[in-house]
């Protein structure tokens, strides 16, 4: 006798194809209590599971980095908005011949700040150098926040040199895309910031931060906050642009006015050349040449 299979038996493997299946007919899903709960978008989110995708959100990203061989990286911070040399002439040479003051004020600081982009690049070079002569568990790897700007100068340049480069990205109201430099199967997407910012740190051996704004700012001072409250192990903390930074924040500030211990300010230094900045994470480590 033929066997039947009960119409209402749903196994795990026919669960994501169904939602396929409704977004390729461009059905709108409706509730289901009998849809298997891990693919129920509507349940996943709901307020009461979002400790549920904190998991999720800390689980993927690592289970992937993990199966790659990515413990080590050098996480690479700086403004998404600066541009490579030929993007920010050719933006002002587009502003010029428009006669708009702001346009024009706003490439002629794009012109000036390029060769961050390339320093980032060259960078993110001599990490992927060293590093293709390692043992893998001793390999460093380039992480970034997936952005445009610095980020993309940063993964570009471990990807010219055919390394796996890391990209973290955020979900943004204006919907910031990952840069193309990152390696595919390490490019992910992140809706909470404060798990995106517990990756940066969970494998970082060394913290790189370009001129950046709020965002570099934010990431730059949490870490600063994490290794001089002892909640993270101490790792070298470069300030790649002395003028922009000494500018930017006057640090002995804090040390005068006892809001800070004078040592503090040994938590990090500041380098002005992609390979002074390299030497400080070889000082710090002890590194041993790689032939």
């Amino acid at each position: 006798m033929e066997a039947h299979q009960d119409i209402t038996e749903r196994r795990l493997a026919d669960a994501w194809a169904e939602l396929q299946a409704h977004a390729d007919s461009g059905h709108p899903l409706q509730a289901d209590a009998y849809r298997l709960a891990f693919a129920d978008p509507e349940f996943l989110l709901r307020r009461e599971t979002r400790g549920i995708r904190f998991q999720l959100e800390m689980l993927k990203p690592d289970l992937a980095q993990q199966q790659l061989g990515i413990e080590n990286t050098i996480v690479v911070f700086g403004s998404a908005r600066f541009r490579e040399r030929s993007e920010a002439d050719a933006a002002l040479a587009s502003a010029e011949a428009s006669g708009d003051a702001r346009a024009i004020a706003r490439a002629q600081a794009l012109v000036r700040n390029a060769h961050y982009y390339d320093r980032a690049r060259e960078f993110a070079r001599l990490v992927a150098r060293y590093s293709a002569k390692c043992p893998s568990q001793d390999k460093l790897f380039i992480c970034t926040g997936g952005g445009p700007g610095v980020m993309e100068a940063a993964n570009r340049g471990a990807h010219d040199e055919g390394a796996l480069t890391v990209g973290l990205n955020i979900a943004l109201p204006h919907e910031q895309a990952a840069n193309p430099y990152i390696s595919p199967e390490l490019s992910f997407k992140f809706h909470y910031f404060a798990l995106r910012k517990m990756h940066f740190m969970m494998r970082a051996k060394a913290l790189l931060a370009f001129p950046g704004g709020f965002g570099t700012l934010d990431e730059l001072f949490e870490v600063i906050t994490l290794v001089q409250c002892k909640k993270a192990k101490p790792v070298p903390i470069v300030l790649y642009g002395t003028d922009y930074w000494k500018r930017l924040i006057n640090l002995d500030v804090l040390v005068e006015e006892g809001t800070i211990s004078p040592e503090d300010l040994q938590l990090f230094e500041y380098v002005d050349d992609p390979q002074a900045a390299w030497d400080a994470i070889v000082r710090f480590y002890g590194l041993p040449a790689v032939d």
